[in-house]
């Protein structure tokens, strides 16, 4: 189960620069920042100019080129890594290496695929809203788990976790749908994280406080 607004296909992405999640609020915040500017002039305005700003910021969606290579393993959304450990994947029901990208609320928050394959399970659990650094929030906090099977018959999930500010999770695959490296398949408000769970044999390739992009930097190699 997905959440969130009717989704858009996702042949219609890449689309422009600023996500279209955020049009709504984009516009809100310069339309009430333009009429400040009028009625009250620049100095009543200036807060809101600035949280037009920040919104301008939040919802920024750049192009990204994948690399190259069946095996790879992306990084689903842009951030910092918090875990790199040994542990139960839950939606899988087996032991996996999983990998943790916390995102705050300066991070493109696009998610994107971290590898080719097909949609075998999409589950929504509802939760608590803690903050996504710490990591009982991968168990505790409202979740959306996608599961994947590359062509080779190799499973793994990804996860994304709701943080302490985040209250919306939108979602926009379903089992059967294919995805590519990279492919964008959904985005969370305002500030989480994303776990992904790797075969056991798969080569990680970060470290914890490792920077890392959305459909550019290299999580693992599957085996």
């Amino acid at each position: 189960m997905c959440i969130g607004v009717a989704p858009p296909k996702l042949t219609e992405y890449p689309h422009p620069i600023i996500a279209r999640e955020g049009w709504p609020f984009l516009a809100g915040a310069v339309a009430a920042s333009a009429l400040a500017t009028v009625f009250g002039g620049w100095l009543w305005a200036l807060p809101l100019w600035l949280i037009s700003v920040f919104v301008l910021q939040f919802f920024r969606d750049p192009a990204r080129c994948a690399p190259q290579g069946d095996k790879l393993v992306l990084a689903p959304a842009d951030g910092r890594i918090v875990a790199v450990e040994r542990t139960l994947d839950t939606y899988r029901n087996c032991e996996a290496q999983k990998v943790s990208v916390f995102m705050n609320v300066f991070n493109v928050h696009s998610n994107r695929s971290p590898i080719q394959g097909t949609v075998t399970g999409v589950q929504y659990f509802p939760g608590k809203f803690v903050n996504a650094d710490l990591d009982k929030a991968s168990s505790e906090n409202e979740r959306n788990a996608v599961t994947l099977r590359t062509a080779d018959g190799q499973e793994l999930s990804f996860v994304q976790v709701a943080g302490l500010i985040a209250r919306r999770i939108l979602c926009y695959v379903k089992p059967g749908d294919q995805l590519t490296p990279g492919q964008r398949y959904g985005f969370i408000r305002f500030g989480s994280r994303v776990d992904v769970y790797l075969p056991l044999t798969a080569g990680i390739r970060v470290s914890l406080g490792d920077k890392v992009r959305a459909g550019e930097t290299v999580l693992a190699e599957l085996q």
